[in-house]
């Protein structure tokens, strides 16, 4: 302690002698060594270098140097693992159920969603209050009284309940009811309708889409046929006689159905390896000789006609009395083909038929179901055939076909009737005398459709060079 005096007067002085002492912390050397970052200069003003993501990314995007061996750090020795070598690789394999989980270790399992979260579960601690949070919907105090308003807290409205699955059965309900509703204010109100894409447009006129129950043919189902190039020559003018064009099936041969049968036995025993035979087809092509007589030919099909019956339309006449007559144009074989089963015979493509409602019918549009698509080609196969000598039965070609025009019979009709009770109902069911196969049936005992409009029509009437046999 030192002392000093002044003016006679003494005052002690006190002074604190301070030691700083110093401890060595001296940080390991880094693992990697120092490495030049070109970071562009962009000056302090912009903030990026004061924000967190601007040394992440730096981090992301310098790829560490790491050198491994060739067993990357993780050698692996198989001779001490049982039956390897023999074959059994159950000792290197993950087990079939799981080990259970240590108690200890949950918490280390838990999803990195869950983590920072409170648990509600864990048990209250009775010196700690709880935290109250104060609603923003608590009235105001009266400031002359100093006491809360005696008006109840408003409660906040309920939350509508959440979207129902989309596979349960109400969901599927609102959905459809929904649409008939649009339908019906859209049908009301034309304006409402909009272009998805083009706004300018405007809806002129719009028809109901519905099934036509009277329009099942005796097979439950039509057939398309496309044709792979144009079957008349071409032209620049539309052949109106191909929409009353006739597809006359030809039957195959004994050797033909015993390699069809062959090669069928041999796919349900062996479908892997033995592919399923197609259903090929071959068919003969008739054309009116002129657009009068399809002209007529289609008018006598039309059951919203009321001359139908009259026989003045028919073009020809023979023993037999008045007909149609087509002429053979070619023979046409399937290159191409789809069936379908009566459970599917809407899903993937449909007729449709527009009836505007001149003739005194319903204005809509009408659906019809097809069963089976095939895309045919000038007859090759039996050309080749012929060429290179192998036998054949003795063909009979018809070239030309009398045509008349009738009502089902009783037995046609009761296949149609089935299908009308029921459009996804079959029962096969086995004649006498074979099979009965319905390909190219168009008689029809309800409103016209396309298929009757268009029997043989082709859907892509390309130009392309074929051979007339």
């Amino acid at each position: 302690m030192a002392s000093s005096s002044r003016s006679g007067e003494h005052r002690p002085v006190h002074q604190d002698f301070i030691a700083r002492i110093r401890y060595s912390n001296a940080l390991p050397p880094p693992p990697n060594p120092p490495k030049l970052l070109d970071i562009p200069s962009t000056g302090l003003s912009s903030g990026q270098y004061t924000t967190p993501g601007f040394a992440s990314r730096l981090a992301r995007e310098q790829p560490v140097n790491i050198e491994a061996d060739a067993e990357l750090g993780m050698p692996l020795d198989l001779v001490g693992m049982p039956g390897v070598f023999d074959g059994d690789e159950s000792s290197i394999q993950a087990p079939l159920q799981a080990q259970p989980i240590h108690p200890n270790d949950r918490h280390l399992l838990r999803p990195l969603a869950t983590l920072g979260k409170p648990n509600v579960s864990e048990p209250s601690v009775s010196f700690l209050r709880r935290t109250e949070y104060i609603s923003s919907l608590v009235s105001k105090v009266r400031p002359e009284s100093g006491l809360r308003s005696s008006t109840p807290i408003k409660r906040q409205v309920k939350r509508a309940s959440p979207e129902p699955d989309k596979d349960s059965p109400a969901y599927v309900k609102r959905k459809i009811d929904q649409s008939f509703a649009a339908a019906a204010a859209n049908l009301k109100d034309k304006s409402r309708v909009r272009h998805p894409t083009k706004r300018n447009l405007k809806l002129l006129d719009a028809y109901p889409l519905i099934p036509d129950i009277e329009g099942f043919p005796d097979s439950g189902a039509y057939v398309t046929i496309k044709f792979s190039n144009n079957p008349v020559p071409a032209s620049t003018t539309y052949d109106s006689r191909l929409l009353s064009s006739v597809m006359r099936p030809i039957e195959k041969s004994a050797e033909e159905e015993a390699a069809y049968a062959a090669a069928s036995e041999a796919h349900e025993q062996d479908p892997q390896n033995n592919p399923k035979p197609p259903t090929s087809m071959n068919y003969d092509f008739y054309l009116a000789d002129s657009a009068e007589s399809a002209e007529n030919f289609r008018k006598m099909f039309d059951i919203n006609n009321p001359d139908r019956y009259n026989e003045a339309l028919y073009t020809s006449s023979n023993q037999a009395g008045p007909n149609f007559q087509l002429s053979r144009l070619r023979a046409y074989e399937t290159s191409k083909e789809t069936d379908l089963d009566h459970e599917r015979k809407y899903d993937e493509e449909v007729i449709l038929a527009f009836e505007d409602g001149s003739s005194g019918g319903q204005k809509a549009v009408y659906y019809y179901p097809v069963m089976q698509r095939s895309t045919i080609k000038p007859q090759r196969t039996k050309n080749i055939q012929r060429t290179i000598g192998v036998a054949q039965e003795e063909e009979q070609i018809i070239e030309k076909l009398d045509m008349t025009v009738d009502d089902p019979d009783e037995e046609t009709k009761g296949d149609m009737d089935r299908f009308k009770e029921n459009p996804y109902s079959y029962e096969e069911e086995e004649a006498e005398d074979g099979d009965h196969h319905h390909n190219g049936h168009n008689q029809n005992g309800g409103r016209e459709s396309p298929e009757r409009r268009r029997n043989g029509a082709s859907d892509d009437d390309a130009d392309g060079d074929e051979d007339d046999l």
